[in-house]
């Protein structure tokens, strides 16, 4: 679809994968990407699967735009929350399929969606803003918050600890952990699955269930733009 965002449809499953360089960093053309890829998987009522490269799925924003001026730096989060929050309204099931790392918003995105699987290995996992110098926006708070244990929010959030693969799905950051090779034929079955159920029901549950944190969400991505404005 673009060569940001790689976008294959096979038996109602539409698989995005991020393509932005080493660690897959998070710019405003790459989620005017996975937006469009997102208006192209609604349109082919396709379960979707998020994946990057064998390694990582994605060490966060894009570090030139977020030094590059602070109106730049907020729009870049702005447009990250917006994104995180259209994922977990998004109307059929999104998977996230995490082949490595996952930090800052590459976590972020494993807190946005339905069913994450991640992979057996070296890797790190978690919110490293506190260890960075950045004091945490509202909308990562609240995201966090809900979909982290509690235990694990105070760590990751305020500590800034970061997780192996175990430890992240402990703390709320995956569902499950296989092997490597053992991944996409993994998040291949759970999607095959999550296509037997009503999609109007998963829709009308999903929203229903995440009202209380979608409406956070909407005043946190509010509270950061007065802020930072």
């Amino acid at each position: 679809m673009s060569d940001l965002v790689a976008y294959q449809l096979e038996d109602g499953i539409a698989t995005l994968t991020l393509n932005n360089g080493k660690v897959n960093a998070l710019s405003p053309a790459v989620f005017e990407a996975l937006n469009a890829a997102l208006d192209r998987a609604e349109q082919d009522r396709a379960v979707v699967i998020l994946t990057g490269q064998p390694g990582i799925l994605s060490g966060g924003y894009d570090l030139k735009v977020m030094t590059s001026s602070p109106e730049n730096a907020m729009g870049l989060v702005a447009t990250g929350s917006t994104f995180s929050r259209r994922l977990l309204a998004h109307p059929f099931p999104v998977i996230v399929a995490c082949p490595g790392h996952a930090i800052a918003k590459g976590a972020f995105l494993l807190l946005s969606v339905d069913y994450r699987i991640g992979v057996e290995g070296a890797f790190h996992i978690g919110l490293n803003e506190v260890q960075i110098g950045m004091t945490m926006h509202h909308a990562g708070i609240e995201l966090a918050r809900d979909r982290l244990s509690k235990a694990a929010f105070q760590r990751s959030v305020i500590n800034g600890e970061i997780f192996d693969p175990q430890g992240a799905l402990e703390a709320g950051f995956l569902d499950k952990v296989v092997a490597p090779e053992a991944l996409t034929e993994t998040a291949r079955a759970a999607a095959l699955q999550l296509q037997k159920i009503n999609m109007t029901a998963h829709k009308n549950t999903k929203r229903k269930a995440r009202k209380g944190l979608l409406d956070a969400l909407d005043e946190a991505i509010a509270l950061d733009q007065q802020h930072f404005g």
